[in-house]
């Protein structure tokens, strides 16, 4: 039997399991595929990144601050995800989840390590913020720095760029992004046995909510 020949006989002797396709999405850099991405359905052009080496090797010039944050992220159970520009709304560069304590990043700034850079840091101080706000068992985020310590130039950026109602949390989020230790040092902290308000004293609001909640004592 020639080669073609037997190709054929195990053609027909193997059984075939149809390929799990991704979900359709209503549009590319839509709300819809951001959406997809954030609940882990669409998983083309989307990777888990576990260390700075998966990022490149160009990054291990900010190997010790990454080591750190992903040493937390890992203990926390943070999954960092790097995906295609396909999924991200406009001029998207990374988003952090609430719900799945995951976050993902735009691939198309890859190439930019000090941009990338900035990205990370942004994300990541989401999750201090929500871990601020009691645990990361939650869907809550809170202020960790009283807002009189933000520069007014970011809060100026963050007022244009978003809404309202996130503008305070993004204003700090951007201020991380300039610190090669805020990200790193509050990543660790919630990594740590020490609750997040005894590192950080919290403002006012924040202390109200983490009474409340009964995190705090009076």
């Amino acid at each position: 039997m020639n080669k073609f020949m037997i190709g054929l006989a195990i053609l027909a002797n193997m059984t075939f399991l149809p390929v799990k396709a991704d979900p359709e999405v209503k549009g590319w850099k839509t709300l819809d595929s951001m959406g997809c991405m954030m609940v882990e359905e669409c998983t083309d052009e989307v990777r888990q990144i576990k260390s700075w080496r998966d990022l490149g090797p160009e990054y291990g010039e900010f190997s010790q601050e990454l080591d750190s944050i992903f040493a937390s992220m890992d203990k926390l159970d943070i999954k960092f995800f790097l995906a295609g520009d396909k999924y991200f709304v406009g001029n998207t560069r990374g988003l952090y989840s609430v719900d799945s304590n995951n976050f993902f990043v735009n691939e198309k700034y890859l190439s930019n390590t000090a941009r990338m850079l900035q990205v990370i840091r942004h994300e990541g101080w989401h999750a201090v913020q929500d871990c601020m706000a009691g645990t990361l068992d939650n869907t809550f985020t809170a202020i960790v720095y009283p807002t009189s310590t933000i520069p007014d130039w970011i809060k100026d950026g963050a007022n244009k760029t978003y809404m309202k109602s996130v503008a305070i949390y993004e204003a700090e989020a951007m201020a991380a992004m300039y610190s090669d230790t805020t990200t790193k040092d509050g990543l660790a902290v919630c990594a740590s046995d020490t609750p997040m308000w005894e590192w950080y004293p919290p403002t006012p609001l924040t202390k109200k909510w983490l009474i409340k909640e009964g995190f705090m004592t009076k």
